[in-house]
């Protein structure tokens, strides 16, 4: 019975420590992300390309790729500006939990047991960069495609670092029909390795 009463203790304050670290990680990324609109200009592009790829008439078609080269764009800029802000955030606030249980507990003793959520945001801030260059040699859909994969990592960053990672690629898996080791496969090859390197393999 004793046994019994200590673990429930120890869940309960596993849980309570767990509840309030992400609390601490939600109000802060959301501060940040408060400045910029880089949910709605997600919503604008994916939208868009959806749009692109189901419509028939090839004019039509080249109009809406047209006018997805400057959200794109302006998408990527905001984000760099997210990444620039976030970089001046304090680094014991915005640790990223490799293990199930509770960040604070881990990290005094295993560093490892982190990644940094600024180094993170960088590299989606340059995947991003190199998705929206626009080179003749790439045609719209496969930009698009590129694009889309870095945006979905992203986000699933983000979600890692409010919750978890298991959390994460569910909610990924849940929203755009995709598991996180297809995603790690359609970024970019520059951000498959720094984020691999960052976070470990998929």
């Amino acid at each position: 019975m004793e046994i019994f009463v200590l673990s429930l203790m120890f869940a309960f304050v596993g849980f309570t420590l767990k509840s309030r670290a992400e609390g601490r990680r939600i109000a802060l990324l959301g501060l940040h992300l408060g400045n910029y609109q880089i949910e709605k200009l997600m919503e604008t592009v994916t939208d868009g390309y959806a749009r692109a790829l189901g419509e028939n008439d090839a004019a039509r078609r080249a109009s809406i790729w047209q006018l997805m080269n400057v959200t794109e764009d302006k998408l990527a800029a905001q984000f760099q500006q997210l990444a620039d802000s976030m970089a001046k955030a304090d680094a014991a606030e915005t640790g990223v939990n490799l293990w199930p249980w509770p960040l604070s507990e881990a990290a005094p003793w295993a560093p490892s047991a982190r990644f940094d959520l600024r180094k993170a945001l960088r590299i989606h801030a340059d995947g991003l960069a190199r998705a929206t260059s626009h080179h003749e040699a790439v045609s719209a859909p496969s930009r698009a495609f590129t694009l889309s994969a870095e945006l979905f990592l992203m986000q699933h960053t983000c979600h890692w670092f409010c919750k978890s990672k298991t959390v994460a690629s569910a909610r990924m898996l849940m929203r755009h029909k995709t598991p996180y080791e297809m995603v790690m496969q359609s970024v970019s090859a520059e951000t498959r390795q720094a984020y691999s390197a960052l976070v470990g393999p998929a």
